[in-house]
């Protein structure tokens, strides 16, 4: 792993205590558990109901969950069920951010929702956002699950390198590579993809490249106006609708 992926790729936030619940307004049940290789991490169960629709939710590249609140507070009003939890090095969880360490976290809360929670994979939907995307388009090829939901997600850190640095192969340097675009081809289960028409850290572009990649059932949906890190918030009612459609027909509901 280089040492320059700890300054360009990965961008975590120590945790900072707080009544996460109270102030979200979900019931949020704080869990430990061990990723695939080991690694102790942290996440947030928010379960509306033993047949409600779930989500694994696999967040992007800064901050940590705290920062996902406002988000998951939505999607739990619409019925939904969710599963959030912090890479290695990211708040509370403990080791050091790598791109295999963050596919085995996957991993490891897909484990524990199947066999400690007793969740079927029927009712799972992996949600990957931006760096995320690639994190759960590898754990889709690992575990089965019924829907694959990817926002402002990007085909590779080459991809995005290249679009920054006026073409120059700076990710030579980096020992990260998130090649979503590789495992796209790969996977048979339905695709949304979600992407704001201003993002200008990774720019819809990208988004379509990685969209163009994947095996049918596809879908792409773009969010006019938003940028990164506001998709849900300009998105706003026919944002969450969509998901809860694309959810729905996922699980065949």
């Amino acid at each position: 792993m280089s040492l320059l992926d700890q300054f360009f790729v990965y961008h975590p936030e120590p945790w900072k205590e707080g009544d996460w619940s109270a102030a979200g307004g979900v019931p949020l049940e704080d869990v430990w558990f061990q990723a695939a290789d080991g690694t102790k991490l942290f996440g947030w169960y928010a379960e509306q109901s033993a047949a409600s629709p779930f989500l694994l939710w696999c967040h992007g590249n800064a901050g940590n969950m705290v920062h996902r609140l406002d988000n998951l507070r939505a999607l739990y009003r619409l019925g939904l069920s969710v599963f959030l939890f912090d890479y290695r090095g990211y708040g509370r969880s403990q080791g050091r951010p790598s791109e295999n360490g963050l596919y085995q976290d996957a991993i490891g809360a897909y484990d524990y929702l199947t066999r400690v929670r007793r969740i079927r994979p029927e009712r799972l939907v992996i949600v990957g956002r931006s760096l995320g995307g690639a994190v759960a388009g590898e754990l889709a090829t690992q575990r089965p699950a019924m829907g694959l939901l990817l926002e402002s997600c990007f085909p590779s850190i080459e991809a995005v390198a290249r679009h920054h640095y006026m073409g120059l192969p700076l990710h030579w340097l980096l020992g990260a590579s998130f090649r979503l675009e590789d495992r796209l081809p790969h996977l048979s289960l339905p695709k949304l993809f979600v992407h704001g028409d201003r993002d200008d850290i990774i720019p819809i572009e990208l988004g379509q490249r990685a969209f163009a990649a994947a095996k049918a059932p596809k879908e792409f949906y773009i969010v006019r106006g938003a940028d990164h890190n506001d998709v849900p918030s300009v998105g706003g009612r026919a944002y969450f609708a969509k998901l809860s459609a694309f959810i729905a027909a996922a699980l065949g509901r």
